[in-house]
């Protein structure tokens, strides 16, 4: 499946969130932990992480003893994970035209990037083009029916729901084939004080308007007012569910 995505649009959002991008990772670390739990072990690889930003995951290969290759759209978000070390080189570039030759790495890691691929066959191929035979590829992305709780309410107030469009679990299959790719599934639910707070932490993910060229919506304090009445919550306070998909290519 093709979508029209604006990388400008995604680069600058993205660079304008670098410097406080850490406090609102929580979705990205969680999910990046159970990927992790997926890579086989190696001794002093080669390892490419694709869609880096601030380069959390970059460092945990570093210290595991691995040369890292940080990659990512935004230039302010590489600047961001140079100023920390996190990786032994920094190129700024696209996940569907990679600035690598064949079989340039042993693993090639992206956690919640590939969402921003207008073809996701393409990005996954090319992840796939720039592993040697016997790596991996693992990769982390969001399905379709991702954030019932955004879109109720904002369906709630008759508003457009500012949500990007997201791959389903088969379109996602579809784009690995031929690949050995394997796909695991799970659901993560945040919870969020307010909504506001919610609404913020959504702005580093990939699913708010960004596809259209915009972030989001403006909300003045009524709008506000009106979804704090209206989000699902529970005891802990405002809820965002994520469907989850983790993706494993074996290189052959």
């Amino acid at each position: 499946m093709l979508q029209a995505i604006d990388k400008r649009a995604v680069a600058v959002a993205f660079g304008r969130a670098a410097s406080g991008y850490n406090q609102h990772a929580e979705l990205q670390r969680l999910c990046g932990e159970r990927l992790m739990a997926l890579a086989r072990r190696g001794s002093t690889m080669q390892v490419l992480d694709a869609g880096c930003g601030t380069g959390w995951f970059s460092q945990r290969w570093q210290q595991n003893g691995h040369r890292v290759t940080a990659l990512d759209l935004s230039a302010e978000m590489l600047l961001q994970a140079e100023s920390s070390a996190v990786a032994s080189d920094y190129r700024l570039g696209d996940i569907e035209a990679l600035p690598f030759a064949d079989a340039s790495f042993d693993r090639c890691w992206s956690n919640l990037a590939v969402q921003w691929c207008s073809d996701l066959r393409q990005g996954l191929s090319e992840l796939y083009r720039v592993t040697r035979p016997g790596g991996q590829v693992l990769f982390s992305t969001l399905e379709a029916g991702s954030l019932h709780e955004v879109t109720a309410a904002w369906q709630a107030l008759g508003a457009e729901v500012p949500l990007n469009p997201q791959l389903t679990a088969n379109e996602i299959a579809q784009a690995g084939i031929g690949m050995n790719l394997q796909l695991h599934r799970f659901t993560l639910t945040l919870a969020y004080p307010d909504a506001i707070s919610a609404i913020r932490s959504l702005k580093g993910t990939g699913v708010t308007h960004l596809h259209r060229g915009r972030e989001s919506h403006f909300l003045n304090r009524e709008r506000l007012q009106q979804l704090e009445h209206v989000w699902s919550r529970d005891r802990r306070g405002c809820l965002l569910s994520w469907k989850l998909i983790l993706g494993v290519i074996e290189r052959e």
